[in-house]
């Protein structure tokens, strides 16, 4: 097994969503942690509050807040489902992704670190990394600040004994016991004989180096993806035009991602509900045209809803859950198969609905109808391309063997007729025999309905060479379609 740990040292402070630099966190009076700003302005763990505001007036001064610390871990959690399905949590700050199986799938095992690091990056978070064959060995190396990849347990080793004695945060008592021994690193901890120090410094320092170096098995309690998604991010500051929410759904569809990932699952439809200052929450439904698990896909439609939506007071918080779900199933895909381009027709079509409105794009079906009126219908483009009935329809009800135009009026339009000719921008210039249809006896007197038809139908030109289809009736001649 190969370990990739992830230690967030400044947690505390990515996890505040109104921080403004400088920022530090307190926890009963004394400072916790600061920002890079408040240690440049030399703010340092353990000083009193007060003697940090006397350095930096300025200073943003939060408490600490364990539990939204704990919810930002689980997203990155969630987030992490994407590069592999056995994550773990080693509270507080820190995640281990097991990545031995993942190497093939990503090419190495340095493309992996590369996308996991910036995909932290894009989230607001600075961790510590490393890659070790123990989990625990991982931890510290990443608590340390390593950024080392070992795959060899001897090259571990090497790398962990050169590591101080308080990296693996041990009791305070038990450090202080081996600096007083000389035991100032990890390595000449190990090359000490342990009976006598499990008597003096107790047995979990000695019980953690055998995990670190591999001597005893180290199992790691798998975090639990959630059986369902709902997560919510408060903004970093009250945003009053609804483009500017892209780059907090993308985080939110970041986690999503990966959870979807971890639980093979696609999504059908989601719902982002936003948090206003002084009004109701307001709800945006995203709904996808085939199941999908695409972040890209999401942040591309969530861009395109955004872009026509009108907030109705400023958002302080957004809350993404997963209303509608389907099961992936397992695909088969050709051994030479080159990656596929662009984004699809379905989800192209998502794009135009979003921006278009719901019932701006349909598709068309034929009908069993020789009406040309009555020969199709509309009905939803994203269910006619995806639907199995669908297809099947549309292969047994084929259009008649006789030309057809593409573009029918709504209502055929009357034609003067000259010298025995119907006449449209000019003379007619019939160039096909005549098609009767005589049908439609079953809805005659229907409100709404085109009742029962007599007519020949003509192909047709005119002299600017426009092809018209053309009919006549008892009533005269009528234009009803036109060919491209």
């Amino acid at each position: 097994m190969l370990w990739l740990a992830l230690s967030f040292p400044w947690l505390p402070i990515e996890a505040l969503p109104l921080r403004q630099p400088p920022s530090a966190v307190v926890v009963r009076g004394r400072i916790m942690l600061g920002d890079a700003e408040a240690v440049a302005a030399g703010i340092r763990p353990g000083q009193k509050l007060a003697t940090a505001l006397g350095l930096l007036p300025g200073l943003s001064v939060f408490e600490r807040a364990a539990a939204r610390e704990r919810q930002t871990l689980e997203n990155l959690a969630c987030w992490a489902g994407r590069f592999t399905p056995t994550v773990s949590l080693a509270q507080p700050n820190e995640l281990l992704l097991e990545i031995g199986a993942c190497i093939r799938l990503f090419g190495g095992i340095e493309p992996i670190v590369d996308a996991v690091t910036s995909g932290c990056a894009e989230q607001g978070h600075t961790p510590g990394w490393a890659v070790a064959p123990t989990p625990l060995g991982a931890r510290w190396l990443a608590r340390s600040g390593s950024g080392t990849i070992h795959r060899e347990a001897a090259s571990l080793h090497a790398a962990l004994a050169e590591l101080p004695c308080h990296i693996a945060d041990w009791p305070a008592d038990a450090v202080a016991r081996l600096e007083s021994f000389g035991l100032r690193r990890l390595g000449a901890l190990r090359a000490t004989p342990g009976s006598g120090l499990r008597r003096r410094i107790g047995n979990r320092p000695l019980d953690d180096m055998a995990r670190a170096w591999g001597d005893v098995p180290d199992p790691q309690t798998a975090f639990a993806f959630p059986e369902s998604f709902a997560i919510d991010i408060e903004l970093p500051s009250r945003v009053e035009h609804a483009e500017a929410l892209v780059f907090s759904g993308q985080r939110l569809f970041s986690a999503l991602a990966g959870w979807l990932s971890a639980r093979q699952l696609l999504l059908r439809r989601c719902t982002l509900r936003f948090r206003h200052d002084d009004a109701e929450p307001s709800d945006l439904a995203l709904r996808f045209a085939e199941p999908a698990a695409d972040e890209a896909r999401f942040v591309r439609l969530l861009r395109e809803h955004l872009g026509r939506w009108q907030l109705p007071a400023p958002v302080e918080a957004v809350r993404l859950q997963a209303d509608e779900l389907a099961e992936r199933s397992g695909e088969s895909v050709p051994l030479f198969a080159e990656a596929a381009h662009g984004e699809g027709h379905l989800a192209c079509l998502e794009r135009l609905r979003a921006r278009l409105g719901e019932r701006a794009v349909q598709a068309l079906d034929a009908v069993f109808d020789y009406r040309p009126e009555c020969a199709s219908r509309e009905r939803d483009a994203t269910v006619a391309s995806r639907s199995p009935a669908g297809q099947a329809t549309q292969r047994q009800a084929r259009l008649p063997a006789s030309a057809r135009p593409l573009w029918l009026l709504p209502t055929p339009c009357a034609l003067p007729e000259r010298a025995g000719s119907p006449d449209w921008h000019g003379p007619l210039k019939l160039l096909s025999s005549p098609e009767r249809l005589e049908s439609g006896w079953w809805d005659s007197g229907e409100q709404g309905a085109a009742g029962d038809v007599r007519r020949d139908y003509f192909v047709a030109r005119n002299p600017q060479g426009q092809w018209a289809w053309v009919f006549r009736n008892a009533e005269g001649w009528f234009l009803h379609g036109l060919f491209a």
